[in-house]
């Protein structure tokens, strides 16, 4: 069945699904914290669906309060192109409230396009419900194309109240993945797929998962990077480069349309793909203004200051942030680093210093540019660490070579200094 005409136009309006991202918002709601499969890559600290970063959320939400959310950042923000719910569990597996969210909202937001993410396991049992709730598009993890490399990925499968593990797990992961693809092509419903890329494991038969993909009816491929969080079973396989992933990309395009826009966004994001404004809506468990992680106006005051002088006893860490509230951007991306000292237990937050961007874009990422490592180096010159999401394999090696150590993580800025402190035997814990 092709693509009906009214979902095709909303997706010139879905951000993730138009090719471009652009100033199309979107909404996240999380409602949905329980989880029927264990990837080996997600650990539950945040309570993650099967992207275990884009899982994050500050709490879980009930569908009333989704509603009060979706109606106050209408009002602060305009015109609320998306609503989705993608996790901070798995979708299906919290079909009932996922039901109620959306029917709630679709009274009073007639016209909102619905989207919602699973991994796959319930989308056979779903299908239908999906649709007749006025769903129109649905992205769906898959992240191996058999049984053998699926048992390497997936810790267990519960399906139907019984735990399933090893390759009789994956296969029945696998098996309703590409079924329920298949009844959602069926039925009309745009279908993007994610595959998280785990060097060693899957990396090689990526253009098998796009075939399989296509021959079940997906609609659009988001080849995406395994974010290493630690604690998990994947925290030391390697960062697949952003140079590595858009050559992935490029080699599938000719099987299945490719995004190249994907911020692997948080399960309560707000705005824009580019503008991740979720802290200022609804009651979060943490205050935006966290102590040691200031607003942009508290941040400028600070910097007019000028920066306390740090002690070499204590550490001194860059952070990539946006806004010095998240660690949430890529070594590379980021053009401000929030310079924190840690002194007596306490994050103390210094100064913001520029940097020009390491990495200026997707075909540009692999380059070795000398001049600007050296030039990052000079700028965060003193630190004992850089905290980022996320780094390259090069810039991550001469950080080292200077002595400068490189913690990986999504987190509260706050969180994530005092983590990579315990690093540091001369930072009083």
């Amino acid at each position: 069945m092709n693509i009906p005409e009214a979902n095709r136009i909303k997706s010139l309006t879905h951000p993730c699904f138009n090719g471009c991202g652009g100033k199309n918002t979107r909404l996240h709601l999380p409602v949905a914290p329980v989880c029927n499969i264990q990837c080996n890559y997600c650990i539950r600290k945040f309570e993650c669906v099967n992207e275990s970063r884009p899982g994050v959320t500050g709490r879980v939400l009930s569908p009333k309060e989704a509603l009060d959310r979706f109606l106050e950042v209408r009002e602060r923000l305009g015109n609320i192109n998306v609503a989705g719910i993608a996790g901070p569990g798995d979708a299906l597996a919290n079909f009932e409230e996922v039901k109620e969210t959306f029917s709630l909202i679709r009274e009073r937001a007639p016209g909102v396009t619905f989207c919602l993410s699973t991994n796959g396991l319930l989308l056979p049992r779903y299908a239908g419900e999906i649709a007749a709730l006025g769903v129109s598009h649905v992205t769906v993890t898959v992240n191996a194309a058999d049984s053998k490399t699926g048992r390497r990925i997936y810790r267990f499968v519960t399906y139907r109240d019984r735990r399933y593990t090893g390759e009789e797990g994956a296969a029945l992961l696998l098996e309703n993945q590409y079924e329920g693809i298949r009844r959602l092509h069926e039925l009309g419903i745009v279908v993007k797929a994610n595959v998280v890329v785990i060097k060693g494991l899957n990396d090689a038969q990526i253009p098998a998962i796009a075939g399989k993909l296509k021959e079940a009816g997906t609609d659009l491929c988001n080849i995406m990077q395994l974010i290493p969080v630690k604690g998990s079973l994947f925290e030391h396989i390697p960062l697949t480069s952003n140079a590595e992933i858009t050559e992935i990309r490029k080699s599938c395009e000719a099987i299945l349309p490719q995004m190249y826009h994907c911020r692997q966004c948080r399960a309560d994001a707000a705005g824009t793909l580019d503008n991740d404004l979720s802290r200022f809506f609804g009651k979060a468990e943490r205050s935006p203004e966290i102590p040691g992680c200031p607003s942009d106006s508290a941040a400028a005051g600070l910097a007019a200051a000028g920066p306390a002088e740090p002690e070499k006893s204590t550490g001194l860490f860059a952070v990539a942030s946006k806004d010095g509230m998240l660690v949430d951007q890529h070594f590379g991306h980021t053009e401000n680093f929030y310079m924190y000292q840690y002194k007596n237990g306490q994050v103390v937050f210094l100064e913001r210093r520029e940097v020009s961007r390491y990495c200026s874009g997707p075909d540009d990422c692999g380059k070795k540019h000398e001049e600007l490592i050296d030039s990052i180096i000079k700028t965060i010159e003193g630190c004992s660490a850089v905290i980022t999401m996320r780094i390259g394999e090069m810039p991550k090696r001469r950080l080292e070579e200077k002595g400068i150590s490189v913690f990986m993580t999504y987190d509260y800025v706050t969180d994530a200094v005092r983590e990579a402190a315990k690093g540091f035997r001369d930072a009083p814990l």
